[in-house]
C-alpha cells in the first residue's frame, strides 16, 4: 500500500503515503468492529487506501506537487481514478515495491539505515521493532529513519524497474540489505529471541520479488535466495519443543522443510548461469552441503572447508574464519580445530560474539578437558545476547560438570 501510494504522491510525500495507510488501518478497526472482518481483508484495505488517495488528489488539485511523471494522468478527472486503480493491481504493486526497495538503498544512505528503511517502509515494522532488531535506542533509530527519509525526499522520482542499468547500480546494496535482514532473523542479536522467523520471512518475500522480475533476476539474486531458502528450511530444527537452542549435531533433520530445501537447491543451480562468483554463491554452496548430508558424520566437510577458503579470499571476516575452523575440527579432530580458532585474524572483533568462546568450549570438551571447556562456556554466558542463548550455555556448563564428576568418580574407583 505504501509502495503504490508513494508512486502516486512521489518520494517527497512519503509521509503522506504512510498517513493514508495508517488512516485505512484505523478505519478498518472502526468498521470491522461492527461488520466483522471481511473475507478478503487485504483487498478491503487496498480499496480503502485507493479511495482515500483519489479523495486527496481530487481535493488538492495540485498533481504537479506529487509524482511529476504522473502529472498528465492525474490532472484530468477521467484519468485520475483509473490511474490510481491501475497502480493497485498486483503486477503494478510488485513493481512499486521493487522501486521503493531500490530507493531505500540509495548510495547516500548508510547500510544499516537502508535495512532499517526496508523494515519500516516495506515490511511495516514500527520504530520500536526496528530498534529492537538492531539493539539501538528507539530515539536513535527514529533519527536514522528521519535522515534516511530526508535523502529519499531529495532524490526525486523512484527508480525505474524496467531499466537494467539503473537497477544494476543498486542491486548489490539491495541484496546486502536483504542478507542482513535475513541474518538478523536467523541468528541475530535480539535481547529476547534467538530466532525471529518473521524477519526471515520478510527477507524471503522481498527476495522473491527480485527473482520474479526480469531486470533483477540476476545470478547473485538467485544465489542469495538459494541461501535464504536453505537456511530457512532448517529453522524448524533449530529449537526444541521448549524453545531451547539445539547444537547442530543434535537437530532433528526430519523436521527440516523439504519444499524450501528443494527450492534452494533449484535456485542454486539457476545461480550458476552467470560468470560472476559472489559470496552468496559460496555460502549457498555450504548450506547445500549441510542440507544434502544425511547426518553430520556423512557431511562432505572437505568440500565445505574448500568453499570457506574461497569465501575468505572473497570476503574475509572473523566469523567466516570461525565457521571454517569448526569445519576443520569436524574433519581433522578437535585439536586441529583449536589451532585454527587460535590463529583467526581479527579475534578482537569476536569479543561480543558468544559463539567464539562456545566453539572453544566444545572442542575442549571433546578433548576431555571439562575445566577449560567450562571456563569458555562461562565467558560465552557473560556475553549471551538473549535468554535462549544463556540457557544453552548454562546447559553446556552443566554438561562440563557432569563430565568432570564422572571422570573424578572413575579415578576414585
Amino acid at each position: 500500500m505504501v509502495a503504490a501510494l508513494t508512486r502516486l504522491f512521489g518520494l517527497r510525500n512519503l509521509a503522506l503515503a504512510e498517513d493514508v495507510v495508517q488512516d485505512a488501518l484505523c478505519r478498518a478497526l472502526e468498521v470491522w468492529k461492527f461488520s466483522g472482518v471481511p473475507d478478503n481483508p487485504s483487498a478491503w484495505l487496498m480499496a480503502a487506501a485507493r479511495n482515500r488517495a483519489v479523495d486527496i488528489l481530487r481535493r488538492e488539485r495540485t498533481a504537479s506537487t506529487y509524482a511529476p511523471e504522473l502529472e498528465h494522468l492525474l490532472s484530468s478527472e477521467g484519468a485520475l481514478a483509473s490511474t490510481v486503480s491501475r497502480l493497485f493491481l498486483e503486477p503494478e504493486l510488485r513493481d512499486e515495491q521493487l522501486r521503493l526497495m531500490f530507493s531505500c538503498c540509495h548510495a547516500r544512505i548508510a547500510e544499516e539505515t537502508q535495512v532499517a528503511l526496508i523494515l519500516n517502509i516495506l515490511c511495516g515494522f514500527g520504530a520500536h521493532e526496528v530498534a529492537s532488531a538492531f539493539l539501538v535506542p528507539e530515539g536513535t533509530l527514529e533519527k536514522r529513519l528521519q535522515r534516511g527519509k530526508a535523502v529519499l525526499a531529495e532524490s526525486g522520482s523512484l527508480p525505474e524497474v524496467s531499466s537494467e542499468a539503473r537497477q544494476r547500480e543498486r542491486l548489490d546494496a539491495v541484496l546486502r540489505a536483504l542478507y542482513l535482514l535475513f541474518n538478523e532473523g536467523y541468528h541475530g542479536s535480539h535481547p529476547a529471541e534467538a530466532v525471529r522467523e518473521e524477519l526471515c520471512a520478510e527477507a524471503l518475500r522481498l527476495g522473491l520479488l527480485l527473482a520474479e522480475h526480469p531486470s533483477t533476476a540476476a545470478p547473485a539474486t538467485h544465489a542469495l535466495l538459494a541461501l535464504m531458502c536453505l537456511h530457512a528450511a532448517r529453522l524448524p530444527g533449530r529449537l526444541n519443543a521448549r524453545g531451547e537452542l539445539l547444537p547442530f549435531a543434535q537437530q532433528d533433520r526430519s523436521a527440516w522443510n523439504l519444499a524450501l530445501m528443494h527450492q534452494g537447491i533449484r535456485l542454486l543451480a539457476l545461480s550458476a548461469t552467470g560468470e560472476q562468483m559472489t559470496p552468496y554463491h559460496l555460502e549457498a554452496g555450504i548450506a547445500a552441503e549441510h542440507a544434502m548430508a544425511p547426518s553430520p558424520e556423512q557431511t562432505n566437510w572437505a568440500r565445505i572447508i574448500e568453499l570457506y577458503d574461497q569465501l575468505l579470499e572473497l570476503r574475509p571476516s572473523p566469523v567466516v574464519a570461525l565457521n571454517r575452523a569448526i569445519s576443520v575440527a569436524q574433519l581433522e579432530g578437535p585439536r586441529r580445530g583449536l589451532e585454527e580458532l587460535r590463529r583467526i585474524e581479527g579475534q578482537e572483533r569476536l569479543s561480543s560474539y558468544p559463539f567464539y568462546p562456545a566453539a572453544l568450549g566444545e572442542l575442549y570438551l571433546q578433548l576431555g578437558k571439562p575445566g577449560e571447556a567450562s571456563e569458555c562456556f562461562q565467558s560465552a554466558l557473560q556475553i549471551a545476547r538473549n535468554p535462549v542463548e544463556a540457557r544453552f550455555f548454562e546447559q553446556r556448563i552443566s554438561a562440563c560438570a557432569e563430565v568432570k564428576d564422572s571422570s573424578g568418580a572413575g579415578l576414585k574407583a
